[in-house]
């Protein structure tokens, strides 16, 4: 069972954008199903390791468009990236010191930002393509 299904709500309408967020849920529910059916530790951490690597390439390509697009709501969700990059890379360093059961806190944490990011925060900048920017990666 996934930890976060796709829905159609979380289309964009967006076509590089879309395909990113779908590939990122599918990375997210390819670690938690290998979380639960008991993979060792040490597998678990590449796995988080591709998954945070993914989000940060899609951040970078979503920010290098808002930039040329003169997105005017750019620095706040700049700070939103840079918000969930500082927690996931503490969250990362508890799980390699074995602090917690942080494989299970990073997916949910992962999951809930995920879907709220792309209802909120990315949907708002949806409304400038709409109004004809172009999307090139």
């Amino acid at each position: 069972m996934p930890l976060l299904e796709w829905q159609d709500k979380f289309n964009l309408g967006i076509a590089p954008f879309d395909a990113h967020h779908q590939h990122l849920v599918m990375l997210l529910n390819t670690a938690y199903d290998n979380f639960v059916s008991g993979i060792p530790a040490e597998t678990a951490g590449p796995m988080l390791d591709e998954l945070v690597d993914y989000a940060t390439y899609h951040f970078n390509a979503e920010e290098s468009w808002m930039k040329e697009n003169g997105y005017a709501k750019f620095d706040e969700h700049l700070e939103m990236h840079n918000r969930f990059t500082r927690r996931i890379t503490e969250m990362q360093k508890d799980f390699v010191n074995d602090r917690h059961n942080v494989p299970l806190e990073i997916l949910t944490f992962l999951a809930g930002w995920l879907s709220t990011h792309i209802l909120s925060a990315d949907a708002e900048y949806k409304q400038v393509a709409d109004k004809g920017a172009q999307i090139e990666l």
